[in-house]
């Protein structure tokens, strides 16, 4: 297993914000709980519980950022987990935090409330601190991937709206409209609202739902633009904490166990380097069940005439043909009753784009077959020893020589094929 890295460059770690949290709730709630004694406002009071609940929050947040990056042979998968954990007790916290709030509108006896300036100007601090740490929290948690540190941001926004009318509530106090039991009923539902956010997401990691559909459409890009896979049979992912995990079973076209091998090395190493904060990645190989192959050939003319030359072919033609085995599946027979001259299905007179190239020719034009997912190469020169014949190789592309003057020759001088690839 990869180690994860809780700390990229230039990001301070998880455990760092979870501490700046826990110092900023400290002194809201401070400043909350000054204010709310001074004024007997039931509003900022609310204020100051939700200040508390969330303390207490960011003090399981830094415990399960902290447990979340140990590692134990006890949890082989890691505990990573523990952060999903912790969201899910950040949102529990805010359900508490609502009821406690509506608790103490509905029953509590109104009393006078007195406001003055230095408590306006406290309540405007408890939303600006918490606008502007719930931004960096975010960016800090994003970068991170750390679910516990954007429960928590989400949270922080909840104060900007909650302070904000605690202040339009004091104001109104001062201009003779007694709102304060009003505005304490406001931030219950504002904190109703963010407490099922928060619970809904943390319950989907402990379940294991599936990654998004954008990210696996992603790793499927990834793992479809290697030259060796020829289909993709099944593709699963899912989070847990910061990290995603994905299993992947592909189809390839390579005839040995050291050149799969070496295959889904490489598509691990594409996924890990195009899709962030990947801590594993399973793929399982198996042979394609080759039904149908697609032969290139490279031509002199739009006529057909097979070229002496490779990589200064003008044109080359894409032929795919259905082999003994996909005759089987077809028609149902068994595949010696099924045999027969090769039908193709699709031609294809492609221009050679490379063919101008000064440089290299012959390996561009290998790696533009290869990404054209051509199975078998028919060529009238031989490139044994040379980069293009290192290209097919590595792709697991078969390189044929041929006599035929023309297209429909070298395709007529083929053998009907069954499937006789495989990984052995």
């Amino acid at each position: 297993m990869a180690a994860p890295d809780p700390s990229p460059t230039g990001q301070p770690p998880a455990s760092r914000v979870a501490w700046a949290s826990v110092a900023v709730n400290v002194f809201l709630s401070l400043l909350n709980l000054a204010i709310a004694t001074a004024s007997g406002s039931l509003a900022v009071a609310a204020e100051m519980v939700h200040n508390l609940v969330d303390l207490l929050a960011s003090t399981a947040v830094l415990a399960g950022v902290k447990i979340s990056e140990r590692k134990s042979r006890a949890f082989p998968y890691g505990l990573y987990k523990v952060e999903n954990v912790v969201a899910v007790v950040v949102a529990i916290s805010v359900f508490f935090t609502g009821y406690e709030i509506a608790r103490a509108a509905l029953r509590t006896r109104a009393g006078p409330v007195s406001v003055n300036g230095w408590m306006l100007v406290g309540v405007a601090l408890s939303a600006i601190i918490p606008l502007l740490f719930s931004r960096y929290e975010m960016r800090a948690g994003r970068r991170l991937n750390s679910p516990s540190l954007m429960a928590e941001a989400q949270e922080y926004r909840v104060h900007i709206f909650s302070s904000g009318t605690v202040l339009l509530a004091l104001l109104a106090q001062v201009l003779g409209f007694p709102l304060d039991r009003y505005a304490a009923l406001v931030i219950v539902v504002l904190i109703a609202r963010t407490g099922w956010q928060l619970l809904a997401d943390g319950m989907r990691v402990l379940l294991d739902a599936s990654l998004d559909a954008g990210t696996l459409g992603e790793v499927k890009a990834i793992i479809l633009a290697d030259p060796a896979v020829t289909e993709v049979r099944s593709l699963v992912g899912r989070s847990a904490g910061r990290y995603r995990f994905l299993e992947g079973e592909v189809a390839l076209r390579v005839d040995n166990l050291e050149k799969a091998h070496t295959a889904s090395l490489r598509l691990e190493k594409a996924i890990r380097a195009h899709v962030p904060h990947v801590e594993r990645v399973r793929i399982r190989y198996e042979p394609q069940i080759r039904t149908h192959l697609r032969y290139a050939v490279p031509l002199a003319d739009v006529a057909g005439t097979v070229s002496q030359h490779f990589g200064e072919a003008p044109y080359f033609a894409l032929v795919t043909v259905r082999t003994a085995e996909g005759h089987r599946q077809g028609s149902g027979l068994p595949s010696a009753q099924a045999r027969g001259t090769p039908q193709a299905e699709r031609r294809e007179m492609l221009t050679n784009p490379h063919q101008d190239v000064e440089k290299a020719k012959g390996i561009r034009v290998a790696e533009w077959l290869v990404g054209l997912k051509a199975d078998v190469v028919l060529l009238r020169e031989d490139v044994r020893g040379k980069g293009p014949a290192y290209v097919f190789a590595d792709a697991g592309v078969e390189t044929r020589l041929t006599e035929a003057a023309n297209l429909a020759q070298a395709l007529a001088e083929q053998p009907d094929e069954s499937d006789s690839g495989g990984v052995t």
